[in-house]
């Protein structure tokens, strides 16, 4: 019995822990677009895929346009 004023007090300060969790998840979004990420998986890329040639020389082109 004496365990009890050690295991509720304990679960009062998880579930306010937890809760504070859920409400930053949720003040940042997390639950904005639940469907958007099950689509993206879908959705057929038609280019060629980029080698890691082409993405160094993007980088490059992007750089030189900057200065």
């Amino acid at each position: 019995m004496d365990i009890l004023y050690l295991l509720i007090p304990l679960s009062v300060v998880l579930v306010f822990l937890i809760g504070l969790l859920f409400g930053w998840a949720l003040k940042r979004g997390q639950f904005e677009d639940l469907e958007g990420p099950g689509y993206r998986i879908l959705m057929d890329d038609d280019g060629p895929p980029k080698s890691r040639v082409d993405i160094s020389a993007a980088d490059e082109a992007a750089q030189s346009a900057k200065t």
